[in-house]
């Protein structure tokens, strides 16, 4: 085989080996239960739980409660399974926290009742939803 051949399949050898590494790597969502089974076995690296926020009979937002300082707040999270969590973030309150429609916090348990979230990630409700359109006479 030619120089140039033996480097080529370097190459793409690395790259497979990276590409299944970074795979190994991607994280999962899990459920409040499952987090907290992890943390009483020792695993401390972060973990991804989705859900809502808590939202009362109005349909407003219920359980933020924001620090003296303002740079902390802790809120009341539902996850997928219906488990109701305090989750404790040391960031002041993200813009439109409250109109999300879906909450990722990755972060783990500190306490056997606190979630503390290291990172929240949101998805705001979209500006593009479509509406009903009615005809024009003509």
């Amino acid at each position: 085989m030619k120089r140039g051949h033996i480097l080529g399949l370097g190459i793409i050898a690395v790259a497979i080996v990276i590409i299944i590494t970074s795979i190994g790597d991607a994280s999962t969502y899990e459920s409040f239960s499952t987090a907290k089974k992890m943390a009483i076995n020792g695993k401390t690296e972060a973990i991804h739980v989705v859900g809502q926020l808590k939202k009362g009979a109005n349909g407003e937002v219920e359980g933020i409660e924001v620090g003296e300082d303002k740079t902390s707040f802790i809120f009341v999270m539902v996850d997928n399974d219906g488990t109701e969590q305090q989750v404790y973030y040391n960031e002041p309150v993200p813009a439109d926290f409250t109109r999300s429609e879906q909450v990722v916090v990755i972060g783990t348990y500190k306490t056997d009742e606190m979630f503390v979230a290291e990172k929240i990630l949101m998805k705001c409700p979209s500006k593009y939803q479509e509406t009903d359109v009615k005809p024009t006479a003509s």
